[in-house]
């Protein structure tokens, strides 16, 4: 059966749900036997019927008054009954299936309602992007709320991307119906240097009540982040350390978090709850990236607070981080984020709280999902051609495009080289000296180089930059990747020039993706047709796909944990120390471009 939202506004039904809970009409659906966790007051209840109109809570306490013949009532059997969760900062691209294949993934593990930040999709289509994934979300058994990407292209004047977002745009997106705030504000030096275009964003989300998303990624806890916390930004999601973490609370700024599948910081950022004992009401969990590996096999939320329960925190306090806490920093809780009357009848049934595995799912007020699995058929999907043909290279890719001259007359050159350090978003800015062959700079598989090379594909100016990249222990051929924060231009890594171009053309072929090549050969190769990002297949089908690309990645010796996510990231130029983008490469502690050979 198709899913049909049952999701009236709350105004236009005040009356019914008042009148559901004295009696006066029956109920839709009653709750009996569960344990209810309330994350007003962090305890939890038992004894307690919960009633259900509209797809909303009506009432807590004895519902026999409120139950009529036609009333469905749902033994819980002793399950907790958990509030939806909520991800309050989650890129749906970076999970390579469209919004409706990520919420048939997402939902039965407990996740239902998200607040998405599309910057990669804006990246290549700009706004009529964003509205394509929002359109999509409209009539899914998840509740898709967004914000507007704030830093398109991430870093303007060090990368092309396909589509540009000003303050006019983003004044404009304020207006439209589920757009809660602005995007994670990259530009932090924008900021703190007071650009008019980027204070200009920030203005149009202040003046239209909304909030401000941050993204403050360097260590200063100091004048910096308290000027970032000034500017009107309140969350930021790149905590590292609990001191970060902890300092951003302290500020009045929401600490988000994160827990993904490439990016494992909750182990050490979480001890700013469990070690200080603050009150938690500003700490938020998050999942940012995950991909369907994660999805399928750890889970969505559920698996984020799990791990939080498992260093330290109490499962109450949890839960709090991954409902409330994120409905009160949206201005969502009246409607999301607990089990109370008035709000959305979004509930979870949990045998064991400190396990948190999902056992069943009710949205609306109707139950969705059991046993791991959506019950209802989800609307299909349709993504217009110009979507799907967003690889716009100016030539085909030739093997001379990766040559790296080196400074003529010397034997060693000394190069900066990008290194990647394993499960961490950031790199590292070394130095190395390799040998020169005719002229050349290669890679070499004694000092772990390759090399990487980032093409602009949204036919712009076409040009390409060149650098080398430490740490994938990469022994042989080629990947590459459309999936390339946050211009999401062409990204290639190889040990040959040849299957570079290769893999680089392979994926022009099929509308952009993931691929894997060895000697003339492709190993694996992932289609993301939609804007080179997404895929419009089940997720197990992308998964399997997934999968091959991973064992591929092993064939040509790499052995890190989702190494195309950490590939993914090379070019993002709001990240430290060093990176590599259309343009060249790019100091991101000082903020300038550097060459590839030391002077």
């Amino acid at each position: 059966m198709l899913y049909q939202p049952n999701r009236r506004p709350l105004a236009e039904i005040t009356a019914d749900l008042a009148r559901a809970a004295l009696g006066g009409i029956p109920a839709d659906t009653v709750i009996k036997n569960g344990r209810l966790v309330n994350v007003h007051t962090a305890e939890i209840l038992t004894g307690r019927d919960i009633a259900i109109k509209h797809g909303r809570v009506v009432l807590i306490g004895s519902a026999t008054h409120a139950t009529g013949p036609e009333t469905e009532v749902i033994d819980a059997a002793g399950c907790y009954l958990v509030p939806g969760f909520l991800d309050g900062h989650i890129h749906v691209e970076s999970s390579m299936v469209t919004v409706t294949q990520y919420a048939r993934a997402v939902v039965p593990h407990g996740t239902t309602a998200i607040f998405m930040d599309p910057h990669e999709i804006a990246n290549v289509l700009g706004t009529e992007g964003i509205r394509l994934m929002m359109k999509e979300g409209e009539n899914l058994p998840l509740k898709v709320f967004t914000t507007m990407p704030s830093c398109v292209p991430a870093a303007p004047c060090f990368e092309d991307a396909g589509a540009s977002i000003g303050p006019a745009e983003v004044a404009e997106a304020m207006t439209w119906p589920g757009m809660t705030g602005l995007g994670e504000m990259m530009n932090f030096p924008g900021v703190l240097a007071g650009d008019p275009l980027v204070h200009g964003e920030l203005k149009a989300a202040l003046d239209a009540g909304k909030v401000v998303t941050g993204h403050y990624a360097v260590p200063d806890i100091g004048a910096g982040l308290n000027a970032y916390v000034a500017a009107g930004i309140s969350c930021c999601h790149e905590s590292t350390r609990p001191e970060d973490a902890l300092a951003r609370m302290r500020l009045g700024m929401y600490a988000q978090i994160r827990e993904g599948s490439a990016w494992h910081d909750l182990h050490a950022t979480i001890k700013c709850i469990t070690e200080s004992r603050v009150d938690s009401r500003l700490a938020m969990l998050v999942s940012d990236d995950t991909h369907p590996e994660t999805l399928l096999t750890l889970g969505h939320m559920n698996h984020v607070v799990h791990r939080a329960i498992q260093e330290g925190v109490d499962p109450l306090r949890a839960v709090q981080m991954a409902t409330i806490n994120t409905a009160q920093y949206f201005g969502v809780a009246r409607n999301l984020g607990s089990i109370a009357p008035g709000r959305c009848a979004d509930i979870l049934f949990v045998p064991d709280l400190a396990q948190m595995k999902v056992d069943r799912v009710m949205v609306d007020g109707v139950v969705v999902a059991e046993a791991g699995r959506m019950l209802p058929e989800l609307p299909p999907v349709n993504y217009p051609e110009a979507a799907r043909h967003s690889v716009r290279l100016r030539a085909p890719v030739q093997a001379g495009d990766f040559v790296i001259a080196a400074p003529s007359g010397v034997k060693n050159a000394a190069v900066r080289v990008i290194e990647v350090i394993e499960a961490r978003v950031g790199t590292l800015h070394r130095q190395l000296d390799l040998p020169v062959k005719n002229g050349e700079l290669h890679a070499s598989r004694e000092r772990d180089v390759a090399k990487a090379a980032c093409i602009e594909r949204h036919g712009g100016p076409g040009n390409t930059g060149l650098g080398l990249v430490r740490g994938f222990g990469l022994q042989s051929g080629a990947v590459a990747s459309t999936v390339a924060h946050d211009s999401h231009n062409l990204l290639v890594l190889g040990m040959n020039d040849a299957d570079m171009a290769l893999a680089a053309n392979t994926l022009a072929g099929c509308g952009g993706g993931m691929t894997a090549v060895k000697d003339g050969r492709v190993l694996a190769l992932l289609p993301l047709p939609i804007a080179g990002l997404m895929s419009d297949r089940p997720v197990e089908e992308v998964q399997e796909k997934v999968s091959a690309l991973d064992r591929a990645w092993k064939e040509l010796g790499c052995t890190l944990v989702s190494p195309f996510m950490t590939m993914a990231l090379l070019s993002l130029p709001v990240l430290p120390e060093l990176r590599l983008t259309n343009r060249g490469l790019v100091d991101t502690v000082n903020f300038r471009f550097v060459d590839l050979c030391v002077s």
